[in-house]
């Protein structure tokens, strides 16, 4: 069951680590596509490309309604390499 929580609360928590921690893993393993995307914000990413790790963090710290295992489930699904 989703909760209701602040960003900053979410990655501090044990949950956001965790959180951040299956992200990493993702990110290591050759099996998921995990590229940096474009973000146009140039003052915080020079590159114009925000970490796989990052974007998610945040979005899932954006958006309350979302619980972190059903994301994190359907984003295995989405950047598996077949």
């Amino acid at each position: 069951m989703a909760t209701n929580r602040k960003q900053t609360d979410f990655i501090a928590s044990d949950e956001g680590q965790r959180i951040r921690q299956e992200l990493s893993d993702m990110l290591v393993n050759q099996g998921y596509t995990t590229e940096s995307t474009y973000n146009t914000n140039s003052d915080l990413y020079p590159d114009n490309k925000i970490p796989f790790v990052e974007k998610h963090m945040h979005y899932i710290a954006t958006h309350p309604s979302v619980d972190p295992n059903h994301y994190l489930a359907n984003l295995r699904l989405i950047t598996k390499v077949r």
